[in-house]
């Protein structure tokens, strides 16, 4: 599971977008604290603080902890607003969890055991279709990532949902097909390869016809004379 992260927070006295707008220019983020079938709760945090935190790459996918008038609040990220010219973040959602919630995340996939696999060792490329899945976790145990292993893998072979062991406590939250997480794809090499050889095939059966019609026609001749 990724490190729990926890951020320092101050009540925000004032709605609006001027008010946001001076929260912004004094180094703070307005954000909000919702969910659980309580109340929303207004908030700012500290900008540098909150940048620190993004910079970790697991953000979205983190229980954080909002520190607030010496309480505690456990929550997930839900949306960070970003500003489309600076990209600086402009507002946070904070969903409250309930004690023994599950929350849906996406979870990065890797790749395993690709030295394993008899269809990139003969130079094919892993095709990876979704580079993260769609979960449903528990709340105290979301998975860091989500490790597949491709032994065996021959080219045109694909990995589904289905073959997937998810960890204790994660379910896809895709639940009416079968997906398809990724596929050993051939070369382009060998595809090109492929393609020449049935070109020549092709022509070759192009030319038994066309030597056919010719003789053909000579026997046709001949026998008018």
């Amino acid at each position: 599971m990724s490190d729990q992260l926890t951020i320092s927070a101050e009540p925000r006295e004032r709605a609006g977008k001027g008010a946001s707008r001076a929260l912004r220019r004094e180094g703070r983020v307005p954000a909000v604290i919702y969910g659980d079938k309580k109340e929303a709760v207004t908030i700012h945090v500290e900008a540098r603080e909150l940048n620190k935190l993004l910079g970790t790459g697991v953000f979205m996918n983190s229980l954080v902890q909002v520190e607030l008038d010496g309480k505690s609040t456990r929550t997930l990220p839900k949306d960070v607003s970003f500003d489309p010219v600076t990209d600086r973040p402009l507002h946070v959602d904070f969903f409250r969890l309930a004690k023994g919630a599950k929350v849906q995340v996406n979870i990065p996939v890797v790749f395993i055991n690709e030295e394993e696999s008899p269809g990139l060792k003969r130079g094919g490329v892993m095709n990876v279709v979704r580079h993260e899945l769609d979960l449903m976790c528990d709340a105290d145990h979301i998975p860091d990532q989500i490790e597949i292993d491709v032994t065996g893998l021959e080219i045109g072979d694909s990995i589904h949902i289905s073959a997937v062991t998810l960890p204790e406590g994660s379910e896809s939250a895709i639940t009416d097909r079968d997906f398809t997480i990724a596929g050993v794809a051939a070369p382009s090499a060998l595809k090109s390869s492929e393609d020449e050889a049935e070109e020549g095939e092709g022509e070759e059966g192009e030319g038994e016809e066309g030597a056919e019609g010719e003789a053909a026609e000579g026997e046709e001749g001949s026998s008018e004379g």
